[in-house]
Protein backbone atom coordinates (compact mmCIF):
# COMPACT_ATOMS: atom_id res chain seq x y z
CA UNK A 1 0.00 0.00 0.00
CA UNK A 2 1.11 3.83 -0.84
CA UNK A 3 2.51 5.48 1.91
CA UNK A 4 -0.16 8.98 2.34
CA UNK A 5 1.49 12.32 1.07
CA UNK A 6 1.98 14.47 3.72
CA UNK A 7 -0.16 17.56 4.03
CA UNK A 8 0.61 21.04 5.45
CA UNK A 9 -2.25 22.93 6.31
CA UNK A 10 -2.81 26.19 3.71
CA UNK A 11 -2.25 28.79 6.97
CA UNK A 12 1.08 26.76 7.82
CA UNK A 13 2.37 27.17 3.79
CA UNK A 14 1.52 30.79 3.52
CA UNK A 15 3.06 32.08 6.74
CA UNK A 16 5.86 29.12 6.47
CA UNK A 17 6.32 30.36 2.79
CA UNK A 18 6.28 34.56 3.13
CA UNK A 19 8.41 34.08 6.26
CA UNK A 20 11.34 32.11 4.39
CA UNK A 21 10.72 34.64 2.05
CA UNK A 22 11.59 38.15 3.98
CA UNK A 23 14.29 35.94 6.09
CA UNK A 24 16.25 35.05 3.28
CA UNK A 25 15.78 38.80 1.71
CA UNK A 26 16.57 40.14 5.36
CA UNK A 27 19.64 37.56 5.75
CA UNK A 28 21.01 38.45 1.78
CA UNK A 29 20.77 42.37 2.65
CA UNK A 30 21.64 42.34 6.14
CA UNK A 31 24.68 40.54 5.17
CA UNK A 32 25.68 42.99 2.35
CA UNK A 33 24.68 45.41 4.57
CA UNK A 34 27.67 43.90 7.38
CA UNK A 35 30.05 44.05 4.84
CA UNK A 36 29.74 47.34 3.77
CA UNK A 37 29.87 48.92 7.03
CA UNK A 38 31.43 46.65 9.09
CA UNK A 39 33.69 43.66 8.05
CA UNK A 40 35.11 43.05 11.47
CA UNK A 41 34.21 39.45 11.20
CA UNK A 42 35.59 39.11 7.46
CA UNK A 43 34.72 40.82 4.28
CA UNK A 44 34.61 39.57 0.60
CA UNK A 45 32.39 41.47 -1.75
CA UNK A 46 31.94 44.80 -0.65
CA UNK A 47 34.77 47.51 -0.71
CA UNK A 48 32.27 50.34 -0.04
CA UNK A 49 29.74 51.81 1.47
CA UNK A 50 26.08 51.55 0.13
CA UNK A 51 23.22 53.55 2.37
CA UNK A 52 20.29 52.33 0.13
CA UNK A 53 21.12 48.54 1.60
CA UNK A 54 20.31 50.08 4.48
CA UNK A 55 16.74 51.17 3.73
CA UNK A 56 16.16 47.83 1.90
CA UNK A 57 17.38 45.66 4.81
CA UNK A 58 15.06 48.18 7.03
CA UNK A 59 12.03 47.27 4.47
CA UNK A 60 12.58 43.71 4.75
CA UNK A 61 12.83 43.97 8.65
CA UNK A 62 9.34 45.77 8.91
CA UNK A 63 7.25 43.44 7.03
CA UNK A 64 9.13 40.16 8.68
CA UNK A 65 8.38 41.67 12.24
CA UNK A 66 4.63 41.32 10.98
CA UNK A 67 4.56 38.13 9.22
CA UNK A 68 6.86 36.62 12.25
CA UNK A 69 4.04 37.87 14.46
CA UNK A 70 1.72 36.00 12.80
CA UNK A 71 3.84 32.75 12.16
CA UNK A 72 5.27 32.95 15.77
CA UNK A 73 1.15 33.24 16.90
CA UNK A 74 0.19 30.36 14.87
CA UNK A 75 3.59 27.86 15.99
CA UNK A 76 2.46 28.36 19.50
CA UNK A 77 -1.26 27.30 18.94
CA UNK A 78 -1.88 25.30 16.21
CA UNK A 79 2.07 24.05 15.30
CA UNK A 80 2.80 23.71 19.34
CA UNK A 81 3.49 20.16 18.75
CA UNK A 82 5.90 21.14 15.98
CA UNK A 83 8.37 23.04 18.81
CA UNK A 84 10.18 21.62 21.79
CA UNK A 85 8.28 19.37 24.42
CA UNK A 86 7.51 18.63 27.92
CA UNK A 87 9.06 15.32 27.52
CA UNK A 88 12.00 16.52 25.18
CA UNK A 89 14.79 15.71 27.91
CA UNK A 90 13.62 12.52 27.84
CA UNK A 91 13.29 11.57 24.54
CA UNK A 92 17.19 12.87 23.76
CA UNK A 93 18.74 9.85 25.40
CA UNK A 94 17.06 7.53 23.34
CA UNK A 95 19.99 8.41 20.91
CA UNK A 96 19.09 6.68 17.23
CA UNK A 97 15.52 6.17 17.97
CA UNK A 98 13.26 7.89 15.97
CA UNK A 99 11.77 9.71 18.74
CA UNK A 100 14.95 11.01 19.18
CA UNK A 101 15.36 12.29 15.38
CA UNK A 102 11.78 14.14 15.62
CA UNK A 103 12.58 15.30 18.92
CA UNK A 104 15.81 16.90 17.12
CA UNK A 105 13.20 18.17 14.39
CA UNK A 106 11.10 19.96 17.34
CA UNK A 107 14.48 21.88 18.88
CA UNK A 108 15.41 22.84 15.72
CA UNK A 109 12.36 24.43 14.70
CA UNK A 110 12.13 25.76 18.31
CA UNK A 111 15.66 27.42 17.86
CA UNK A 112 14.58 28.84 14.35
CA UNK A 113 11.59 30.57 16.01
CA UNK A 114 13.62 32.15 18.69
CA UNK A 115 15.98 33.34 16.50
CA UNK A 116 13.26 34.99 14.59
CA UNK A 117 11.93 36.62 17.72
CA UNK A 118 15.43 37.82 18.48
CA UNK A 119 16.39 39.22 14.92
CA UNK A 120 12.93 41.46 14.74
CA UNK A 121 13.11 42.22 18.01
CA UNK A 122 16.93 43.71 18.04
CA UNK A 123 16.33 45.16 14.75
CA UNK A 124 13.62 47.26 16.26
CA UNK A 125 16.16 48.65 19.12
CA UNK A 126 18.63 50.13 16.08
CA UNK A 127 19.05 53.30 14.81
CA UNK A 128 20.16 53.24 11.13
CA UNK A 129 22.32 56.11 11.61
CA UNK A 130 24.71 53.95 13.67
CA UNK A 131 26.89 52.30 11.09
CA UNK A 132 27.28 54.98 8.39
CA UNK A 133 28.53 57.08 11.91
CA UNK A 134 31.29 53.90 12.08
CA UNK A 135 29.49 52.91 15.35
CA UNK A 136 29.39 49.25 15.63
CA UNK A 137 29.62 49.25 19.19
CA UNK A 138 25.88 49.12 20.23
CA UNK A 139 24.63 46.55 22.19
CA UNK A 140 21.53 45.67 20.10
CA UNK A 141 23.70 45.90 16.94
CA UNK A 142 25.42 42.75 18.00
CA UNK A 143 22.65 41.06 19.62
CA UNK A 144 21.64 41.51 15.54
CA UNK A 145 24.22 40.05 14.60
CA UNK A 146 24.53 37.38 16.82
CA UNK A 147 20.62 36.36 16.20
CA UNK A 148 20.60 36.26 12.35
CA UNK A 149 24.33 34.25 12.84
CA UNK A 150 21.67 31.60 14.93
CA UNK A 151 19.66 31.94 12.55
CA UNK A 152 21.45 30.74 9.60
CA UNK A 153 22.29 27.88 12.21
CA UNK A 154 18.81 27.25 12.86
CA UNK A 155 17.47 27.15 8.97
CA UNK A 156 20.48 24.47 8.13
CA UNK A 157 19.27 22.43 11.12
CA UNK A 158 15.51 22.98 10.28
CA UNK A 159 16.06 21.68 6.65
CA UNK A 160 18.66 18.93 7.89
CA UNK A 161 16.36 17.16 10.20
CA UNK A 162 13.07 17.87 8.11
CA UNK A 163 14.65 16.10 5.67
CA UNK A 164 15.87 13.21 8.03
CA UNK A 165 12.13 12.57 9.69
CA UNK A 166 10.21 12.80 6.59
CA UNK A 167 12.68 12.90 3.26
CA UNK A 168 11.76 14.66 0.44
CA UNK A 169 7.84 14.29 0.33
CA UNK A 170 7.96 16.38 3.86
CA UNK A 171 10.27 18.97 2.45
CA UNK A 172 8.19 19.50 -0.84
CA UNK A 173 5.06 19.47 1.37
CA UNK A 174 5.45 22.99 2.31
CA UNK A 175 5.00 24.23 -1.46
CA UNK A 176 2.27 21.69 -2.21
CA UNK A 177 -0.65 23.47 -3.80
CA UNK A 178 -3.28 20.83 -2.70
CA UNK A 179 -5.89 22.41 0.07
CA UNK A 180 -8.33 19.99 1.43
CA UNK A 181 -12.12 20.84 1.96
CA UNK A 182 -11.87 21.70 5.43
CA UNK A 183 -8.60 23.95 4.64
CA UNK A 184 -10.34 26.25 2.55
CA UNK A 185 -9.41 30.32 3.20
CA UNK A 186 -13.47 30.75 3.68
CA UNK A 187 -13.36 28.91 7.01
CA UNK A 188 -10.93 31.07 8.47
CA UNK A 189 -12.63 34.18 9.47
CA UNK A 190 -14.51 31.22 12.07
CA UNK A 191 -11.00 29.82 12.87
CA UNK A 192 -9.18 33.13 13.86
CA UNK A 193 -12.69 34.23 16.28
CA UNK A 194 -12.16 30.91 17.57
CA UNK A 195 -8.60 31.40 18.93
CA UNK A 196 -9.03 35.11 19.63
CA UNK A 197 -12.58 33.73 22.35
CA UNK A 198 -9.88 31.49 23.55
CA UNK A 199 -6.21 33.16 24.02
CA UNK A 200 -4.79 30.73 25.77
CA UNK A 201 -1.40 28.94 24.18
Amino acid sequence: MARSKPYQPLLFRLLHGFSALFVMGSLITGYLVYESYDGRFGSFLLNREYRSLIDIHGTFGFFLFFIAIAFAYYSLRRGQKRLIQADSPQHLKQVGRPIWWYTLHRLANTLALAALALAVISGKFQDENWLPAGEVHHIWYNIHLISWTAMIVAIALHVLMAARVGGVPFLLSVVNTEIRPGDRPSLWRDNLRRWFRNPKF
